[in-house]
């Protein structure tokens, strides 16, 4: 007989362990505290779910053990997931950076791992509630609100804590605890910043409008759209920087990446030397940009023609390097994902099985690794989910 196995997460990770195991005849039941599985993939990517992305590399995750991803990626990559997405007639397509959404809905997504694990005969336990896990001499008890689990195996799919209006808990990073394994501090990641309150009412005006820009920190820089909120920065450009910003770090913003400065003004003398910066630099950004940065001082508004050399350089500084120190982030509530998590350092890179515990299991989120914006969280929530299936398939 083979082993009776329990997932506790309904997420895609969970999903497709569960979906793997079961099509090879294990007695595989998932368990979840909602009503419905899947409900952070339909939330993602605006409902469309950005499923995987084109280029999958190590150095697109973000872990204390940077090397810890490479085998699950290798060994289940974006084209295997994307097969499967193929085999099921599900229409997508391409963004920048070669992000891939659903065409019609994230439900596509959620229904192919549903008609696979209903392939494998898997059972669904939701609105179950874990409370507690204690290892036995064959296995695994779980209390749950609806009573006592026996189980062989044990896969915790429980992810992380972003989004905390779909109901997620803590539970997965308890149980490590309770296994005395360790566990990175966890933070919220791929999330907007807030500023402090005197900038945020000099920049309130912006709302709304986005502008592309290089945004970084001391160790990190990032292209892509920069976003004004009513609350402070986001875009996709600033929640890539998020994940490696720390408290009190600056972040310097670059308005211009792309622009040779020096050529362009070069140009406006020879063919708009009376006018305004304000005119001039509204050839290249937002025009309420450009009126709140001269209200903030940040940069002066004469003619170009009045403009010597060495002011003219420190326009350029202050439109290629402005320096912001964020109060904050928004925290879980707007975060895509949870940086931290269960240490690598007590699983098993090929299996992700915890070295000191036989038959337990951590995969996806929940675990110490994390992806960048635009696709990677989710081929790690597959990759992993493969990795631990085909461990307990072939062992």
């Amino acid at each position: 007989m083979k082993p009776k196995i329990t997932i506790v997460g309904a997420g895609a990770s969970g999903l497709l362990c569960a979906s793997l195991l079961g099509q090879n005849h294990f007695d595989v039941t998932v368990i979840d505290n909602g009503k419905k599985p899947g409900r952070k993939i339909l939330m993602s990517g605006g409902g469309h779910c950005n499923f995987t992305n084109l280029t999958i590399e190590a150095d697109n995750y973000l872990s204390q053990n940077p090397h810890f991803c490479k085998s699950a990626l290798k060994r289940f990559t974006q084209w295997d997931f994307l097969n499967l997405v193929t085999r099921y007639n599900i229409p997508y397509y391409e963004k920048e950076h070669g992000q891939l959404f659903c065409q019609h809905s994230a439900q596509d997504i959620v229904n192919m791992l549903l008609k696979e694990c209903e392939k494998g005969q898997v059972k669904f336990n939701m609105q179950t509630e874990l409370d507690d896990i204690k290892q036995t001499e064959s296995g695994f008890q779980l209390s749950t609100n609806k009573g006592q689990i026996e189980s062989d195996k044990v896969i915790i799919a429980t992810g992380g804590l972003s989004m905390p209006k779909l109901g997620t808990t803590p539970i997965g990073y308890r149980i490590a605890e309770k296994f005395n394994l360790p566990v990175i501090p966890v933070r919220a990641g791929l999330v907007p910043f807030t500023l402090q309150q005197s900038l945020l009412d000099s920049l309130s005006p912006l709302a709304g409008i986005a502008t592309f820009a290089e945004v970084s920190t001391a160790s990190k820089q990032f292209k892509g759209n920069l976003l004004f909120t009513h609350r402070g920065l986001s875009g996709p450009a600033i929640l890539q920087l998020s994940s490696y910003w720390q408290v009190g770090e600056a972040v310097r913003i670059n308005l211009l990446p792309n622009d040779d400065m020096n050529a362009f003004f070069a140009v406006q003398r020879q063919e708009a030397n009376n006018q305004y910066i304000k005119t001039i630099l509204a050839k290249l950004l937002p025009k309420r940009l450009i009126e709140t940065l001269i209200e903030l001082q940040i940069i002066i508004d004469v003619p170009l023609k009045q403009l010597n050399s060495k002011q003219q350089q420190q326009l350029i500084d202050q439109l290629t390097n402005w320096q912001i120190i964020p109060n904050g982030t928004e925290g879980y509530r707007t975060a895509e994902v949870t940086l931290g998590g269960v240490s690598t350092d007590v699983l098993s890179s090929k299996s992700m099985m915890v070295t000191s515990v036989p038959n337990l299991y951590f995969i996806g989120e929940v675990i110490d690794v994390t992806g960048w914006l635009g696709g990677y969280n989710f081929q790690w929530a597959w990759s992993s989910a493969y990795a631990c299936a085909n461990d307990v398939i072939t062992a």
